[in-house]
């Protein structure tokens, strides 16, 4: 297979190898992928053989070895957020890993054969799949300490902490940072990011995580099972709630003038922020190719690691979610696609 360095040289081949094999793809046209025919429990995942995709202008095709399990997964298949994607049947899932089996027009940061990760954006989906389309934009190199499995299970999470903590909360050295929910896919990977941003972590989670979320440099540790946190944290510079309600509400006593509430989940009240000299945003996460190759840097150096609990075959996609609703995932569940 000629790479695209090789096609700039020689015009004429290009413009052959471009029509029958980057743009087209490889001859199979069909693919396994889970879908789903109608909003409700695990049991509407379907595998089943749908049309293979085509990359087209922007596009790359990838084909996926590995797919990452996430909350939003199943409240997407719930019929929860309808008005991400209405569109049914749909293939759901948010992050692979996997190589790049074709280029569509106009891509030239990618050859075929780099090995790479995504996230794919909540509207479109696509990675519960033997090959998912992703636009070159928003696709990075995956981590070379990496294999595929634990790859996939970084887009999404590692992600959406980034987002929360530096793009919107701008926590930064020396800062206190308070994580609801810590030992979970977005909490795992924020206690780590802040540490190596600096800052000291408070983390909550029940008493069998805790070793865990010190082994990943928690400073404090709190069993929301049995203990309450605004009585064990002051003035913290951070909030990140993955868990709404009742956590939301009390976490706003326990921030300092100034101070910032980030939820992934729920609004936080503006009137509650205001009340107290606070500031406040809900996030909802964004594809990031630029983001996702940082990630991968700090992964390489050794500063970041997702945790897996589980990896399931792509026929288990049932399993998965349920384990995933049950809400007490330690780290990331990962979908085998391929051996």
């Amino acid at each position: 297979m000629l790479h695209r360095r090789t096609l700039i040289a020689w015009p004429a081949l290009a413009a052959l190898a471009w029509a029958s094999s980057v743009r087209t793809g490889p001859q199979a046209s069909s693919m396994k992928a889970v879908r789903f025919h109608e909003f409700g429990k695990a049991e509407v995942l379907r595998v089943e053989d749908v049309p293979k995709p085509v990359a087209g202008h922007g596009e790359v095709l990838v084909r996926v070895h590995a797919a990452g399990v996430n909350p939003v997964d199943w409240k997407v298949r719930a019929g929860q957020l309808k008005a991400l994607n209405p569109t049914l049947p749909q293939i759901t899932g948010f992050d692979i890993a996997g190589v790049v089996e074709s280029t569509g027009p106009e891509v030239e940061r990618f050859e075929l054969g780099d090995e790479v990760y995504a996230f794919l954006a909540l509207e479109r989906g696509g990675g519960y799949a033997e090959y998912a389309l992703v636009p070159a934009t928003e696709l990075a190199l995956k981590p070379k300490r990496l294999d595929f499995t634990r790859s996939a299970a970084v887009p999404l999470a590692a992600l959406t902490a980034w987002q929360a903590l530096f793009d919107n909360a701008g926590l930064s050295q020396g800062q206190t940072l308070l994580v609801h929910g810590a030992a979970g896919g977005v909490g795992h990977f924020a206690v780590q990011l802040a540490k190596a941003k600096g800052a000291r972590v408070i983390a909550t989670a029940s008493e069998r995580n805790h070793a865990f979320l010190k082994q990943l440099g928690a400073d404090q540790v709190i069993d929301y099972t049995t203990q309450r946190f605004e009585e064990l944290a002051r003035d913290v510079d951070v909030v990140l709630d993955s868990i709404g309600g009742d956590t939301l509400e009390r976490s706003y006593g326990v921030v300092k003038q100034g101070g910032f509430v980030v939820s992934i989940v729920a609004r936080p009240d503006a009137a509650k922020l205001s009340a107290r000299g606070l500031r406040g945003a809900v996030i909802r996460v964004k594809p990031d190719a630029k983001q996702l190759a940082q990630i991968a840097a700090w992964i390489d150096a050794g500063r970041l690691a997702p945790d897996v609990s589980a990896v399931l075959p792509l026929a288990e996609v049932r399993k998965a979610h349920e384990l995933s609703e049950a809400g007490h995932t330690r780290g990331k569940l990962v979908l085998q696609v391929r051996p």
